[in-house]
């Protein structure tokens, strides 16, 4: 019997975690309190798999049967019968414990619950349930269908056994899965994040353009991308709450946020979402 795959939050990271489990011959529910949401969810996914489509990586019957296997709900009630749960919902605590006490009462016994939290203590989620054992984080990187990487991370009770699954199902849908252990900001982000916290630095110190700051990057350390575009790229309000886990967990100033980054923030300049981060994405092209 196939996996059954339910995937909480339809928005950037959920939507593409759906599309590879789907693309890879799992059942998949998507599940969002917005239906809106949902709706653009599904056709974020349709979008990418005609781009596949038209590039050849894929054929139309396995992008119609892909599409075929996502359905949309809104209500969490729909992961009952999931074998694997992973939610992907905006990378605030208090939305995720409560996600997790109440996927505690609705999957099955045996159900693997994942976050794609990229920050966040698994153990302290898994604390949300009455079975810590089958909690795990699996932190894809965006965008989904393309990144190869998930970190896999145990909190301090997840089980052998939930762990080797969870290795087991990243692989099946063609990632390169990596453990790591349960600490803030785990690696991706413990390097990630001050590299682009010390980028803002350079700008609101006048250092450097965010233009000149990100050509150094590129061009002088091979990045294919400058941490400013891709600060805009992950969007500006979540690097700065996983600065802000990384230095109250590990109480370090140099995790701490830079002014200018909470600026842009309080400002609403959350980067490309938004239209406006370090770069601007809201002008109409000339001509």
């Amino acid at each position: 019997m196939t996996d059954r795959v339910a995937v909480i939050g339809a928005g950037q990271m959920g939507n593409g975690i759906a599309h590879v489990f789907a693309q890879h011959g799992f059942p998949v529910t998507m599940i969002d309190v917005a239906q809106g949401a949902l709706d653009k969810g599904k056709a974020t996914i349709t979008s990418n798999l005609d781009r596949q489509l038209k590039k050849g990586t894929i054929d139309q019957a396995l992008r119609d049967a892909t599409l075929g296997r996502v359905s949309l709900a809104t209500d969490m009630g729909a992961a009952h019968d999931a074998s694997l749960v992973i939610e992907a919902a905006t990378e605030r605590v208090d939305l995720k414990f409560k996600i997790f006490a109440d996927l505690d009462g609705i999957a099955p016994a045996g159900a693997i619950l994942a976050s794609n939290t990229s920050s966040i203590a698994i153990t302290e989620i898994a604390a949300r349930t009455r079975r810590p054992a089958d909690v795990i984080g699996m932190h894809f990187m965006n965008p989904v269908p393309l990144m190869q990487l998930v970190e896999v991370i145990r909190g301090i009770a997840t089980s052998d056994e939930t762990t080797t699954r969870t290795l087991a199902l990243a692989k099946s849908v063609g990632k390169v899965p990596v453990e790591v252990n349960d600490y803030p900001g785990f690696v991706a982000n413990r390097i990630l994040m001050p590299m682009i916290n010390e980028a803002v630095y350079c700008v609101m110190e006048g250092v450097a353009t965010p233009e000149a700051v990100d050509t150094v990057m590129k061009l002088g350390m091979n990045h294919p991308m400058g941490p400013l575009t891709l600060a805009d790229f992950i969007g500006l309000d979540t690097c700065l709450a996983i600065l802000e886990v990384m230095h109250d967990g590990l109480g370090d100033p140099k995790y701490r946020p830079c002014p200018l980054l909470r600026k842009y923030v309080a400002a609403g300049w959350l980067g490309k979402k938004s239209g406006r981060g370090f770069y601007r994405y809201d002008t109409a092209p000339k001509g």
